[in-house]
């Protein structure tokens, strides 16, 4: 901020040049100097020619002048009036606000002073370019509705006329002085009606033509001020005004800080005005409502700064929540106490008519909108004023959908302000939401995004985000897709940040559900967790809007039973929660549910029926039967997915009754039946839905999987039941259903691998066909991209025809991501073991089988295979232990699966031959024995395999391998056992006495650990103890210390017979007595003093180090004059020097002290009056040394308390009500 401008002339803070004044003098009482046209006498005479005395004319100026001053002006021009004359009657005429005759007179003065000095009608040149400019300032703006524009008096009308007498003048003298301050008016004036200027390049110089006018201003005012050697105030506050509109704001205070400094009488025109308008624009609104109040303090009837005080406190309201208590009070008094106020003022000024006008669109009185809002854009000269008027008439004809109109004013309010890259932005928001409503869908875009960029506005975002999330839910629902993920991102991206805007206190915003509702839906395929945090927080913003009424609250009462608080606190949020729409229950539960939190999600279904029914009683025009349809659907689901198929089965059918034709009832309770009775009424419920309603695409689909799941294989595809029926649907329903699609990809899948691999031609068939099921997989994900079925079967293609295991990685990586089947963790754990990653491999076989698959056997097959890999390549015997666990298991499950039987004795004979190849420290005698007996049952479960009817493998391979187990494995393993054992007996003592060393060590370490700790606590024991003998010796050292200085003190004192003590008298000579030289210093006579002239051995500015030995000093002030004799204004101008070396710290203190006292000024020293006797001054001296010293002795003992003495010194001058406060108004607190 820029310091307030020094006073001139040396005159303090509340002494203007015009009217001395005291702190008592209220400015009521003198403020009439300051009123315009106060010189203007109540009559005046005209003289008669040839009259003699009394030969004269009074024309009485105070009472009402005649309208028609015809007969006024022949008399001036019949008996040759001075101009005086001329002058003094038609500024009477502007006094009473008779502008136009007041005109015509000084028009006619020209002519009859045509005649006489051009000199002459300098005057009055000058006075008729100042109504001209008056003129200007009432006319409107434009022109009005309805009149000629030959015939329109609009402010360009007056303003060159203005210009046209301004030129005249100079034609005579055109350094005459007033003419430069009419000229910077004019050009002030002239900038008002040209349009802002448009931004430049960066570092490019500002050459518009507004801008060049108000450069002109300033050179103007500039001029008025040098011939005027800085006393014209008018102009100064003119160049302040320029700087202002410049947005040189800064610069602009420092004018109206320095015309408020010099002239605080000053109120028409008011500096405080221009100094909070500067205040306001540079971020201070505190600062300028204290400036407006100053001005309303000292003119009640200023109309200026009661408005500017409501636009204030309309600003304060619109900061906090309309629920806030604060919140009326603030915008009643806006409105009522202080725009009322300037409205019944002035009905005509601009910035009051747009203020109401804006108070009376939240109330739609439109009629009063039109009319205040013209009025506003008519007579005012500020562009941003104009902007609003405009603004606010665009707002009523949106109102009134009048979009012609609208887009037209909001174009001007735009343009008012600068319009393209400037502008105003509510204007510009008003035409893109116009482009939105006519279906300009990309051109408000293009508009949004440019107000997003310059402005960072959140309504702009918020719509430009709704935009690109509409088209992205289109694209969702429409039958063909494209990628509009470019789309989605910018909507998530925009909407998040408004999210981030709403929880800066600062902003003090409310959350809007509608945003974060549609963030939801775009989160909700690839991020459903964000979607359900999203939808809970719109709940709890509903639940915030409830009334108290419902909202019931419960207390916990002391000693009560935790559980059952808690059923009653679910039981009154279930409650509450009835009072929600149904349709956020609704969607919270679907999302509940696919995050296989199926009891959260019946519960919340059950809520929001609830809630329907308390809907339905409130509000007639609900279609209630929908919602609850579809909610009761969505609970039978829930049930089914919770296994209570029972329960959903009862929901379905009493959906029924309502809906008899509701197919996908009709289509669940045929799923139900064909799973609780696959071979009994579940087919003939299947048979009779299909019957019923073939055309139906998801009967088709129930069907074609009843198909697949209960046919006989057919050696032809051609004539498979289930792709003849797929084959039907897309040639006669419908070509794009993507289930059919994956159906048919399905089946090729499957022939082609039972194809036969013996030839080249059947291995060129067996491509073909994969790349059939290729080609259907590939036509259902280009229908769906989030198809994971299709892409499924895509990577399994790729692995069983081209062996690209990496490739269908990704595939299947992807595919997880969309759907949690136990399927795609299977087909992942084949593709990581084909990879050799058996880890991951076994990671995902086992969420498989944590997918409601615990008892699998397929999985439990393959986690054993894929633990029997692993052993064998790590030569683990616990991974291969756990492959014959999982091979057991799924026997077990299983027992009449023949190939289940050959994994158990396939993995115990590798078991056996894995321990005989480890060495013996790798293995035990045990593990040997275990093996042992594995191969003997593995032998006879070969056996019995062979000798089974359809054995997995060829019956003489399976018993060649019995027989090497029974003849080679079983003599090696028996070997083994015998080494095993003599290598454990033989090894036996050093391992007994490696276990013993290892006792050993560990003992010793436990040991050696304690005695560090018992060493530890005595060391602390030690330290406290010694801890307590040094402060019981400081405490012993401190009593005899103030032991010795209290006998000191009796030897030092006597008592003086009072009561009182008094000095002992010293016993011999310690040195002569001092006296005083001429130069103030202390000179010794004796030999225990110093030299005349010597100085003190020891300097402030350079004190000692601590290592330094330290003798004890005594603190010496020394008063010397500053600059010699004379050099200073006042007599009492010595400073205090303090020399006080007991510490670094007081050294610098000192220092400190000396530095801030060289430059202190005394309250007092005004107060020395230059005729004052020597007694006064020698009084005044001696007070201003004993303040010096009370401050120095501070400074030298506190550093910190020179502040508060320097603000002490400084602020003694002030007088609260003196015109200090408004020369101090406009100055930096900071």
């Amino acid at each position: 901020m820029t310091p307030m401008t020094p006073m001139r002339g040396g005159l303090a803070n509340g002494h203007g040049a015009i009217t001395p004044m005291t702190p008592a003098t209220p400015y009521s009482d003198i403020v009439t100097s300051s009123l315009r046209f106060s010189d203007i006498p109540p009559t005046v005479d005209i003289p008669i020619l040839g009259g003699g005395e009394g030969g004269e004319v009074e024309v009485d100026l105070e009472g009402a002048l005649m309208d028609d001053p015809t007969e006024l002006i022949i008399l001036l021009e019949n008996e040759g009036a001075p101009r005086s004359l001329w002058m003094t009657i038609s500024a009477a005429y502007a006094k009473q606000r008779k502008t136009d005759n007041a005109i015509q007179l000084l028009t006619e003065g020209l002519g009859a002073l045509s005649r006489g000095e051009p000199k002459e009608k300098l005057p009055l040149l000058t006075c008729l370019c100042w109504l001209y400019l008056w003129k200007s300032r009432e006319a409107p703006r434009t022109v009005p509705e309805g009149t000629l524009v030959s015939e329109a008096r609009t402010k360009d009308f007056y303003l060159q006329a203005s210009t046209a007498t301004l030129n005249e003048a100079s034609r005579i003298n055109p350094a005459f002085p007033p003419l430069y301050l009419a000229r910077g008016v004019l050009y002030l004036l002239r900038s008002s009606l040209q349009p802002p200027s448009k931004p430049t390049g960066e570092g490019a110089p500002d050459q518009s033509e507004r801008v060049e006018t108000l450069r002109q201003a300033i050179k103007c005012f500039e001029d008025a001020l040098r011939v005027s050697g800085g006393r014209n105030m008018m102009a100064l506050l003119g160049k302040a005004r320029a700087n202002f509109s410049l947005g040189k704001y800064s610069e602009a205070l420092e004018g109206y800080q320095e015309v408020l400094s010099v002239r605080p009488d000053l109120i028409d025109p008011d500096p405080r005005i221009g100094v909070g308008c500067c205040f306001w624009m540079l971020g201070f609104k505190d600062d300028a409502k204290i400036a407006w109040e100053r001005a309303l303090e000292l003119n009640p009837h200023s109309k200026v700064a009661n408005i500017l005080l409501g636009l204030y406190h309309l600003n304060a309201s619109s900061s906090i929540p309309t629920t806030d208590p604060a919140f009326p009070q603030l915008y009643k008094k806006a409105i009522n106490e202080y725009t009322q106020r300037a409205f019944k003022l002035d009905k005509g000024y601009p910035l009051t008519c747009t203020t109401f006008a804006g108070y009376f669109f939240s109330h739609r009185n439109m009629n009063h909108v039109e009319n205040l809002a013209r009025k506003a854009i008519e007579h005012t000269d500020v562009n941003a004023i104009a902007s609003d008027g405009w603004y606010l008439l665009a707002r009523k004809s949106h109102y009134s959908d009048d979009i012609e109109r609208t887009s037209e004013y909001y174009r001007r309010a735009d343009e008012a302000r600068g319009g393209i890259e400037k502008g105003y932005l509510p204007a510009k928001f008003g035409i893109a939401q116009l482009q939105v409503l006519a279906g300009d869908l990309d051109g408000a875009k293009f508009r949004l995004e440019k107000i997003v960029q310059q402005s960072k506005s959140l309504e702009a975002m918020t719509l430009l985000a709704t935009l690109y999330a509409e088209d992205v839910f289109k694209n969702q629902a429409a039958g063909f897709r494209e990628d509009k993920s470019n789309e989605a991102k910018k909507a998530i991206g925009l909407f998040e940040t408004v999210r981030l805007a709403w929880k800066d206190p600062k902003k003090n915003l409310k959350p809007d559900s509608a945003v974060l509702l549609n963030l939801a839906r775009l989160y909700e395929t690839d991020h459903p967790e964000k979607s359900l945090q999203l939808l809970q927080q719109v709940e709890q913003m509903e639940i915030d809007m409830l009334p108290e009424s419902d909202r019931p609250t419960r207390v916990k009462a002391e000693g009560e039973d935790e559980e059952k608080a808690a059923e009653e606190e679910a039981a009154l949020a279930a409650t509450i929660r009835e009072n929600l729409p149904p349709q956020l229950l609704n969607n919270i539960g679907c999302f509940q549910y696919q995050a296989e939190k199926y009891d959260q999600a019946r519960e919340m279904f059950q809520i929001a029926l609830n809630a329907c029914v308390k809907l339905g009683s409130k509000v007639d025009k609900v279609d209630v039967d929908a919602l609850v349809t579809t909610i009761s659907f969505n609970l039978a689901r829930t049930y089914e997915a919770a296994a209570l198929l029972d329960e959903a089965k009862k929901v379905y059918e009493g959906l029924l009754g309502r809906h008899e034709d509701y197919t996908d009832a009709l289509t669940r309770l045929a799923y139900i039946a064909l799973r609780q009775s696959p071979n009994g009424e579940g087919p003939k419920a299947v048979s009779k839905l299909y019957q019923s309603d073939s055309t139906n695409l998801e009967v088709r689909a129930l069907y074609g999987w009843y198909l697949g799941k209960s046919k006989k294989r057919a050696a032809n595809i051609a004539e498979d039941p289930e792709q003849r029926h797929y084959k039907h649907t897309l040639q006669h329903h419908e070509k794009h259903d993507r289930y059919s699609l994956t159906g048919m990809g399905n089946l090729y899948l499957t022939t082609a691998r039972e194809m036969r691999r013996d030839s080249e031609s059947d291995k060129e068939k067996r491509r073909k066909t994969y790349e059939k099921a290729v080609e259907f997989f590939d036509k259902a994900v280009q229908l769906d991209p989030k198809n994971a079925y299709a892409a499924q079967g895509i990577a399994i293609s790729l692995i069983e025809d081209r062996r690209d295991f990496a490739g269908a990685v990704q595939i299947f990586m992807k595919v997880k991501e969309t759907i949690r089947d136990a399927s795609v963790y299977i087909n992942l754990g084949h593709a990581y073991a084909e990879l050799r990653q058996y880890s991951r491999a076994i990671e995902n076989y086992e969420a498989a089988l944590a997918k409601d698959r615990a008892n699998d056997p397929q999985i439990l097959a393959c986690l054993g295979r894929v633990w029997l890999l692993k052993g064998k390549q790590d030569k683990s015997i616990p991974s291969v232990k756990n492959a014959l666990e999982y091979s057991q298991r799924a026997l077990e499950i299983a027992p009449e699966q023949i190939h289940f039987k050959f994994n158990v004795a396939f993995v115990q004979f590798q078991i056996a031959l894995l321990i005989i190849s480890l060495n013996e420290g790798s293995r035990t005698l045990v593990d040997l024995e275990a093996a042992a007996v594995g191969l003997d049952e593995a032998i006879e479960s070969f056996t019995e395999i062979a000798h089974s009817k359809n054995p997995p493998y060829p019956k003489n391979d399976i018993e060649s391998r019995a027989n090497m187990g029974r003849n080679t494995t079983r003599r090696q393993i028996e070997r083994a056992v015998q080494t095993q054992r003599d290598y454990e007996e033989k090894n036996a003592a050093k391992l007994q006495e490696a276990r013993m060393l290892r006792e050993e060590d560990i003992r010793q370490k436990e040991e050696a650990r304690r005695k560090a700790e018992e060493a530890a606590r005595e060391q602390q024991r030690r330290i406290a103890e010694e801890r307590q003998k040094i402060l019981e010796r400081d405490r012993l050292l401190a009593e005899k210390r103030a032991e010795e200085e209290r006998k000191n003190e009796e030897a030092y004192f006597t008592s003086d017979g009072e009561g009182g003590k008094k000095k002992r008298p010293k016993r011999g000579t310690g040195g002569k007595r001092k006296k005083k030289t001429e130069d103030g210093d202390s000179e010794s006579d004796g030999e225990g003093g110093r030299k005349p002239g010597a100085r003190s051995g020891t300097s402030v500015s350079a004190p000692q180090t601590e290592d330094e030995e330290r003798p004890q000093r005594t603190k010496r002030r020394k008063l010397e004059k500053r600059g010699g004799a004379g050099s200073s204004k006042f007599k009492s101008s010595e400073i205090v020097h303090e020399s006080d070396d007991e510490d670094d710290e007081g050294t610098n203190a000192a220092e400190t002290a000396k530095g801030d006292l060289d430059h202190m000024q005394l309250d007092e020293e005004p107060a020395v009056a230059a005729g004052a006797s020597e007694d006064d001054d020698e009084t005044v001296q001696a007070n201003v040394r004993r303040t010096r010293k009370k401050i120095a002795r501070r400074v030298g003992s506190d550093s910190e308390d020179e502040g508060e003495a320097s603000a002490g010194a400084g602020a003694s001058g002030a007088t609260p009500g003196s015109e200090d406060e408004d020369a101090r108004m406009g100055s930096d607190d900071d």
